[in-house]
């Protein structure tokens, strides 16, 4: 699954209306979306996609965010996906992104930066597992 990576649009990204410039960018890069889908988070769920990250001083400030609107993952795909997405999307810290990428562009700071991305092609697995079955992803892709 080394061709795949997860992509949430955060809640900030939809409040600002910016789905499609984001997804722009992405399919421009030469992603191709294999799933994609609206989702609300609860706290629950949320809670489970960011565990990792719990015993973290922002984790409960990290589940307000995630919880506090709606938010798109979307499963992508391309040759080495992981490591060119995170390069697309830019630093968590936006102030910190190179010029021209997605958290430089649209971001307003490390809190709410816009976008996730997988960090690993393991964690790309187990992330896309979180908000799609294999029933949903379009296996059979073809340009």
């Amino acid at each position: 699954m080394g061709n795949r990576t997860l992509a949430i649009l955060k809640p900030d990204c939809v409040r600002k209306n910016l789905i499609g410039q984001v997804i722009t960018k992405i399919t421009e890069a030469g992603f191709k979306v294999k799933g994609m889908k609206m989702v609300r988070l609860t706290n629950e769920s949320a809670g489970g996609f960011y565990e990792i990250h719990k015993e973290r001083p922002f984790f409960n400030d990290l589940l307000a965010y995630m919880t506090s609107g709606p938010c798109v993952p979307i499963a992508l795909e391309k040759e080495n996906a992981v490591e060119d997405f995170r390069k697309l999307i830019g630093a968590t810290n936006p102030e910190q992104a190179e010029e021209g990428t997605i958290r430089k562009l649209y971001a307003e700071n490390i809190e709410q930066n816009i976008i996730h991305g997988s960090d690993s092609d393991e964690n790309a697995a187990i992330e896309i597992a979180h908000f799609f079955s294999r029933k949903e992803l379009l296996e059979n892709y073809s340009d």
